[in-house]
């Protein structure tokens, strides 16, 4: 009986080591835009864009998904439960619930890129907070989505969050992480840094 117990106890130690080390990169903001602006060549595109870049940073066997909405998705649906890490092992948030709730765990300091690097915030040069979402604060598409990912040119707008949680006020929107304002200007590279962004955005491992 002495034995079966040391066995019991080295084999929920060993499932508890395992558990607690499980904090490999499953997020992070992309480090670049494919090179169109607002056509990521719909979430098909955006995703192996994400996978992409994901690889490039060394992680291997995970389903890489965009956060994004479309008309006929929302991007809280794509991502998987959670929990999901950093390239630094931090945690962002344990499930969809916390991450769309006051608890998560997006700052300046931890939404980075594929790279580990902080994305410039409000107060940098350049500042590429404005990150892509079309989505609204509870996660569900909103109405601007650059045409779902598809257009690149002088027409449409896409929702976009701040990676900083930082605006040019204390209101909530401002201080959002994923439906902060619309783009002005079309959806262009260039009407993106217009007002503060580079294109970027969210990527979460589904497993």
């Amino acid at each position: 009986m002495k034995g079966m117990a040391l066995i019991a106890t080295a084999l929920a130690f060993s499932l508890t080591s395992v558990h607690a080390q499980d904090t490999s990169m499953s997020f992070f903001v992309t480090s670049a835009n494919p090179g169109k602006g607002g056509d990521l060549g719909g979430l098909a595109g955006a995703d192996a864009h994400c996978g992409v870049l994901a690889a490039a940073g060394g992680s291997t066997g995970k389903t890489w998904r965009a956060y994004l909405s479309t008309d006929a998705e929302n991007a809280k649906d794509r991502i998987g439960t959670g929990p999901w890490h950093n390239a630094k092992g931090e945690k962002i948030a344990d499930d969809v619930a916390s991450l769309h709730g006051d608890s998560n765990n997006l700052t300046k300091q931890t939404a980075l890129n594929e790279k580990g690097e902080v994305i410039n915030g409000r107060g940098d040069t350049p500042n590429r907070h404005d990150i892509l979402t079309g989505t609204k604060p509870d996660g569900t598409a909103a109405a601007e989505t650059c045409g779902n990912w598809t257009m690149g040119g002088a027409e449409g707008a896409a929702i976009v969050g701040h990676s900083d949680r930082t605006g040019l006020d204390d209101s909530a929107a401002a201080k959002s992480w994923n439906s902060s304002h619309p783009t002005r200007g079309g959806c262009t590279i260039g009407a993106f840094k217009g007002t503060g962004g580079d294109g970027l955005f969210y990527c979460f491992a589904t497993n």
